[in-house]
């Protein structure tokens, strides 16, 4: 859902790829938790149960719950990142090479990122 806004964005608005994909993160972010939240809650009375039978409904709560959890961070977090390394592709294909801004960009990122993980 993400990435279709997205494109929609960069192609109707004329927006850069970057600009698109903060936007579509925006106007895309509360309805994904919303449905995140509803199959979340709707899981939790399996994982809580007790009584006759609990023992067997816990585990499938559990994986429901840590499933959507995990999905949900990976999915807000690679999405537009993905996102933006598939644009950049499609623009080296294009030209047969990286333009000197974008990696220089990356390589500020990565330097950032490996600064911050050295201290």
């Amino acid at each position: 859902m993400i990435d279709q806004t997205a494109d929609k964005a960069e192609r109707d608005e004329g927006l850069a790829p970057e600009q698109s994909i903060y936007k579509a993160c925006l106007l895309r972010f509360r309805p994904i938790m919303m449905t995140t939240m509803a199959a979340l809650l709707g899981g939790l009375p399996l994982m809580l149960s007790s009584g006759t039978g609990s023992e067997l409904r816990k585990p499938l709560g559990f994986a429901m719950v840590g499933g959507l959890l995990l999905s949900q961070v990976l999915t807000l977090y690679t999405t537009p990142v993905v996102y933006l390394y598939m644009d950049r592709l499609s623009n080296w294909a294009k030209r047969g090479r990286v333009s000197e801004p974008a990696l220089s960009r990356a390589q500020r990122i990565l330097g950032a990122r490996t600064a911050e993980a050295a201290d």
